[in-house]
């Protein structure tokens, strides 16, 4: 078949246009390429016409594609993402004062349109379009606006991959062409990343891990064309793009993130999987999650803290610790040395965990390491601590020892001791105290006491060193005073109450002696001897009983023979009694009454009565003067006395006292021995008494002077008796118990009874070491500090009272003793008076 030129064909399909029927223009159009045969192909139209044309068509297209080929038209590569839109552009512009007549599409080299757009007659907006349903039906659209006009597929296919091309007819200028190769991207599967035991992970977050771990990931991606590049992102920082195949389509890329650091908290890591820039790659990011240990952690000291930051002992304290930068936050834990404490009170802030610890110190915490743990609560091993050691400070502690090398009940008198104190104290005891039962217990060399250091020495010590022993210290903070030590001192038996013990006992009379002995430990063995003159005998063991540090023997003297000297000794574990116990047995009996009883040395309150001791019958005695007044059977006052001497005052005036002394011992009273009475005179009768003495004086002088050589001779007598008390004396040999109506044993001494004085009366018992009454060789009534008148008294009214009778006394305020010793030397006073 001959082939019409292209102008002619032109012209041909526009007649041929022209004369379709009207039910024709809505059929399909093909349009042929540029030079070829645009034909109208209408149900109506003669078999033999259409085939004609048809075959007209083909032939003109597959003309004009090798026109095509040869003309040069330049391939672009489209690339469309399988499932989303792929865009062909087709410029419509390209001829300046042309119209558009016809747009075709074609796949391959394809002669037939795949999609038409029919301009003819129409604006753009009005052009009518058709896609063939086989191809892409629906999904192709050609786009005018916005320029350049597109061809656009939605939903792209892996089948619409192919070449496509694009025939731009105008009504004058040439057709123009446009060639695209699309490819159909097939996007990977999301990437799934395994760790380093295979196990996938879903969550979105890596760990937790520890600091110093090496984290290993893998990441894994599934299909995808072209084939996709997998890539490890941190940060957003590319860290490693090398891939390898694994079985099939499946495609990894393994990251090792070695140690990894604090500054790796909350990193991403993204694994990237993409084959097209036209759409995101497929990627999965995990948030690295790590246990951190805590940054810091601080103990916050309590402003309660002393000077240089000591603690009291026994006093609460609250000591806060603050911790921060632990993920998650911190569990804070407190230690006093190696002990765990549990008083604590914890509170979180933003980042910041406090706890506040109350304790109490002790003197047992001085030095003692406070310690404040920030530890991770779910990892032991991430912790962070510090230290605060604490300086405690207290009394001293005091505590008091035997000296190490001594056994405490083996101490015996003579040996040396030592004692050792103990002392604990901060700040250091700046004094050191001994002290013996309460006593303070100071160095003394001679005592061989000494002091060294924290040491008490004691050398040689005796049964006094026994007692109670304590140390005292102090300091800044107080005195302590330390236990107390019971000290013993274990010693040899001795006599508890030392020398002789006389013991009285009339024959046939039984006695029971006790020898008590000092002794520690108590005694174990008593003996008893007996000596008289003539030989020593031991006592039978059955006839005395003993009871630890006493003994007791009963003892009957029948005989003279029977009396003498019993002695016992006793012994224990330290040693025997080196001095026995000793018991002068004597043929025993009352006492006798005391002898020359006498008043002297009175003033005007007071008297001294004073007498000679008789034979005390064998055992010691003591001295009772008794004062009655008027006719009372009881005594006004009982007056003791270890001697016979008393000193009577505050008795009434005018009213006449009885005197009586006796003697006391064991067995009983001795008889009494009764002076005369006492008067104290009332002092305004005295006065008057002066005067009226005064206008008779002349005729009175003999009498004066017969009174002066009485006084004077009671003076001597009571000289006489205190030389005899000073002296040792013998007891007598028994005799009968006297009245005291019979004679004295010394007759020429005449008492004197009386002495009046112008004093209130008092009374009171002498010392028994008094100094005896001295003689009259000065102002004195028997003694210093008195003087005295006298009153008339004949010869004979005196021995008519006998002994008995004394001469009223007066004092005189102006007496010349001189005066009265010339008198007696004129008168020759017989010695027997003297």
């Amino acid at each position: 078949m001959k082939l019409l030129p292209s102008s002619k064909l032109d012209r041909f399909h526009l007649s041929l246009h022209h004369h379709l029927p009207p039910v024709v223009e809505d059929a399909p159009v093909a349009t042929p390429p540029r030079g070829g045969v645009h034909v109208i192909l209408g149900c109506s139209m003669a078999p033999h016409v259409a085939l004609f044309l048809l075959l007209c068509l083909v032939r003109c297209d597959t003309k004009t594609v090798l026109q095509d080929k040869l003309a040069g038209v330049r391939t672009v590569d489209v690339q469309a993402v399988e499932g989303m839109v792929a865009q062909f552009p087709c410029d419509l512009g390209t001829a300046a004062n042309d119209k558009v007549y016809m747009v075709f599409w074609f796949r391959d080299d394809a002669g037939i349109p795949l999609y038409s757009f029919d301009v003819r007659g129409k604006h753009l907006s009005e052009a009518r379009h058709w896609s063939a349903p086989e191809v892409f039906g629906p999904r192709a659209h050609f786009s005018t606006s916005p320029p350049p006009a597109s061809l656009l597929v939605r939903d792209v296919k892996r089948r619409d991959e192919g070449v496509y091309r694009c025939r731009v007819d105008f009504r004058n200028t040439q057709t123009t062409s446009f060639r695209y190769n699309l490819t159909v991207v097939v996007p990977p599967e999301k990437p799934v990343v395994v760790d380093r035991w295979g196990r996938v992970i879903n969550a979105t977050t890596l760990g937790p891990h520890e600091e110093g771990d090496d984290v290993l990931l893998t990441c894994r991606v599934l299909g995808g064309r072209p084939e996709p590049s997998v890539r490890w992102l941190v940060n957003g920082v590319l860290v490693d793009e090398e891939y390898e195949h694994n079985t099939g389509d499946v495609i990894e890329n393994r990251l090792l993130w070695p140690a990894i650091r604090r500054a790796d908290y909350a990193a991403v890591f993204t694994c990237q999987a993409a084959n097209s820039h036209l759409v995101p790659p497929k990627e999965v990011s995990l948030v690295l999650d790590m246990f951190l240990r805590p940054l810091t952690v601080d103990i916050k000291k309590p402003s309660e803290t002393g000077e240089g930051g000591v603690l009291t002992a026994e006093r609460r304290y609250e000591v806060a610790c603050e911790s921060a930068g632990s993920r998650p936050p911190a569990a804070i834990t407190w230690y006093k040395g190696k002990r765990q404490l549990k008083r604590i009170t914890e509170e979180l802030r933003d980042n910041l965990t406090v706890s506040v610890m109350s304790f109490v110190p002790t003197l047992d915490d001085d030095g003692k390491p406070i310690t404040c743990r920030a530890e991770n609560p779910n990892v032991t091993s991430l912790f962070l601590e510090t230290s605060w050691t604490i300086s405690v400070v207290y009394p001293p502690v005091v505590k008091l020892r035997l000296g190490s090398s001594l056994a405490a009940g083996d101490i015996k008198e003579g040996d040396d001791v030592y004692f050792e104190c103990h002392v604990r104290a901060n700040p250091p005891a700046r004094k050191l105290s001994w002290l013996h039962d309460d006593r303070p217990l100071a160095h003394n060399a001679t005592a061989r006491v000494f002091h060294s250091n924290q040491s008490l020495v004691l050398q040689k010590v005796t049964r006094h060193s026994s007692g109670r022993y304590a140390c005292s210290a102090l300091n800044a903070e107080g005195e302590t005073v330390s236990n107390e030590l019971h000290f013993r001192v274990k010693y040899a038996p001795s006599c508890r109450s030392g020398g002789v013990s006389v013991v009285g006992a009339a024959r046939g009379e039984s006695v029971v002696i006790v020898c008590e002995v000092d002794a520690d430990p108590p005694a174990a063995v008593f003996k008893w001897k007996f000596n008289n003159s003539g030989e020593t005998l031991d006592v039978a063991a059955d006839r005395y009983t003993s009871n630890g540090s006493a003994s007791s023997l009963k003892y009957t003297p029948v005989a003279d023979l029977d009396y003498g000297t019993l002695s016992c000794a006793a012994a224990n574990e330290v040693g025997a009694q080196l001095t026995p116990c000793v018991f002068q047995m004597v043929a025993a009996g009352k006492p006798h009454a005391p002898r020359n009883c006498t008043l002297w040395n009175q003033t005007a309150d007071s008297v001294e009565v004073s007498c000679v001791a008789g034979f005390d019958g064998g055992l010691p005695q003591h001295f009772l003067l008794e004062v009655y007044s008027g006719g009372d059977d009881k005594p006004r006052v009982n007056l003791t006395s270890e001697e016979p001497v008393w000193t009577v005052r505050g008795l009434e005036w005018e009213v006449r006292f009885r005197l009586v002394a006796v003697a006391v011992n064991s067995k009983g009273r001795s008889a009494p021995a009764r002076l005369d009475d006492l008067l104290f005179p009332d002092p305004e009768k005295r006065t008057a008494s002066e005067t009226t003495l005064g206008a008779g004086a002349a005729s009175a002088a003999g009498a004066t002077l017969a009174g002066a050589s009485a006084a004077l001779a009671l003076a001597v007598a009571a000289w006489r008796a205190a030389r005899r008390r000073r002296k040792p004396r013998k007891p007598p040999a028994p005799q009968p118990a006297k009245s005291a109506e019979l004679d004295d044993a010394e007759p020429d001494l005449i008492p004197n009874n009386y002495c009046e004085t112008s004093s209130a009366p008092c009374l009171a018992a002498s010392s028994p070491n008094r100094t005896a009454p001295a003689p009259l060789t000065t102002p004195a009534c028997n003694g210093p500090g008195a003087s005295w008148t006298w009153g008339a008294r004949s010869a004979p009214a005196a021995a008519a009272l006998g002994r008995s009778a004394s001469a009223t006394l007066r004092p005189a305020q102006d007496l010349n003793v001189d005066a009265i010793k010339e008198k007696l030397l004129d008168n020759r006073i017989p010695e027997s008076c003297v």
